[in-house]
């Protein structure tokens, strides 16, 4: 028997539970699939004889009787629905905690996708957000598809110098060749690094100096290449710029670091903030050494 992790090796792996924005996430990830060549497998997870609400403000349409069998046959003809439309398609129907098993299937994967998880008040305390619980813990790039944003718009990636943001640049100008689409590199200035480093003293910010040192790592980090790329230097902080970017974007794309408690704490500010405000899809891609 197949474990989840071989069903998903070298897959783009979605989740799935017969919600708009599932529908959202599998349709992103088929198109995704086929512009890299690859198998597409959509996760549909029940747990305790229930689909998850796993990605909706509200829950997905349940049918009215609550039986494991009812459950099951209610999940494959949703998957059922998904292969009508994409046949190349693997359903793959598990019983356990979705966000546990759609990782579990995308851990040799090449992409984990995931609906927008708008979920509030009882839906949220019973399942928590998957799109969350992806980006904290999964290994593999995730994509977290909203509905906003501009299909033909720039691929937007935040820029810090770091190792794991070069990895971040190279999943965005990888993407941006294969979909045909313009380059956008930002790295936001803040304008009171007090705030980040505490009080020194005898030393004075110099907003040239960052400007100029700023041009060289956007210039040194995304060298021109295979698409045409503009190369932004924010005044905001990197969070609101990328949110503001996230507007006309088709791809929002940073990197994090993120395995453990405390990488997850420090994860927080730019990712944390666009998985809740991002207006387009997200993509957030893993450390190296995670």
């Amino acid at each position: 028997m197949s474990t989840p992790e071989q069903h998903g090796t070298g897959a783009v792996v979605v989740g799935f539970d017969a919600s708009k924005r599932a529908w959202d996430a599998v349709r992103w990830a088929a198109a995704e699939a086929r512009g890299r060549n690859l198998k597409l497998v959509v996760v549909y997870a029940v747990r305790n004889g229930l689909p998850e609400v796993a990605f909706t403000p509200t829950p997905a349409p349940l049918p009215q009787l609550i039986g494991d069998e009812v459950v099951h046959d209610y999940a494959r003809d949703k998957l059922a629905e998904v292969t009508a439309e994409f046949p190349d398609a693997e359903p793959l129907l598990l019983d356990g905690h979705p966000a546990d098993l759609i990782e579990q299937v995308a851990e040799e994967g090449e992409l984990l996708v995931v609906g927008a998880s708008g979920a509030t008040g009882l839906a949220r305390v019973v399942t928590g957000s998957v799109a969350a619980h992806a980006v904290h813990h999964a290994r593999t790039p995730v994509v977290v598809v909203r509905e906003g944003g501009v299909q033909d718009g720039p691929v937007v990636v935040g820029v810090d110098g770091s190792p794991t943001g070069a990895r971040a640049v190279e999943f965005a100008r990888d993407h941006a060749a294969r979909h045909g689409l313009d380059l956008v590199a930002v790295h936001a200035l803040t304008t009171q690094p007090f705030e980040v480093l505490g009080p020194t003293q005898g030393w004075e910010y110099d907003p040239a100096v960052a400007q100029s040192g700023a041009e060289a790592l956007l210039a040194e980090s995304v060298p021109d290449g295979r698409v045409p790329v503009t190369r932004v230097v924010a005044a905001n902080r990197p969070a609101e710029a990328l949110i503001e970017w996230s507007e006309r974007a088709s791809l929002v794309v940073v990197g994090t670091h993120g395995r453990g408690a405390v990488r997850r704490a420090l994860l927080g500010s730019v990712s944390h903030a666009l998985l809740h405000h991002a207006v387009c899809p997200l993509a957030v891609v893993r450390a190296p050494e995670d």
